[in-house]
């Protein structure tokens, strides 16, 4: 046939004639060593392929993994006096964090939110002065919205308004949900 590829000769299947007499030759603990290697080599091979199939479709079958977003509490917390109760998590651009809080006990107490990103929280950890990314004024109860602008570590900060001589805790229920804006994916 004019135009046929024809394979090399070295990659085609065909049995080593060579190899074959040589080995029919050889003694007997030689010809033994050869047949354990390669039947240790199959072997190898299979339980290799055995491993990856059984990970892969582990894998598969398993979905993907569940973590609990920090960002997506709903319980009841008690705040310390002139201290405050701090929900963290990371908040990739576009996506927000939904919820709402209420005092318990005392009743009525109203309960300051601010919501700061990384740098912020930084520099108020070192004790200098910033101004949240998102705060709602003392009050006891709210709706909390937030949206990020950007991808960082958001820190939600509930405050308890009492000195610490007071010694009145403040009870909060606290239920936020992390959602994704799907349609602000960044690919636009």
């Amino acid at each position: 046939m004019e135009g046929a590829v024809v394979p090399a000769p070295d990659l085609i299947a065909v049995p080593n004639r060579y190899l074959d007499r040589r080995l029919a030759v050889a003694p007997r603990k030689v010809r033994r060593r050869v047949r354990w290697t390669a039947a240790l080599r199959t072997l190898i091979v299979l339980v290799v392929a055995v491993g990856l199939t059984y990970t892969i479709v582990g894998a598969v079958l398993s979905g993907p993994p569940n973590v609990p977003d920090p960002l997506t509490p709903s319980g009841v917390y008690a705040i310390l006096p002139a201290r405050s109760m701090i929900l963290s998590g990371d908040i990739t651009g576009g996506d927000y964090v939904v919820g709402n809080y209420s005092t318990i006990d005392p009743g009525g107490v109203s309960v300051s939110v601010a919501v700061y990103n990384s740098t912020e929280w930084s520099a108020l950890e070192r004790g200098a002065s910033t101004a949240p990314a998102y705060s709602i004024p003392p009050e006891p109860a709210a709706r909390i919205v937030f949206s990020a602008p950007y991808t960082d570590t958001y820190y939600f900060v509930f405050s308890n308004p009492y000195p610490v001589p007071s010694g009145l805790n403040v009870t909060v229920y606290i239920a936020t949900d992390y959602e994704s804006n799907v349609g602000d994916d960044g690919f636009g």
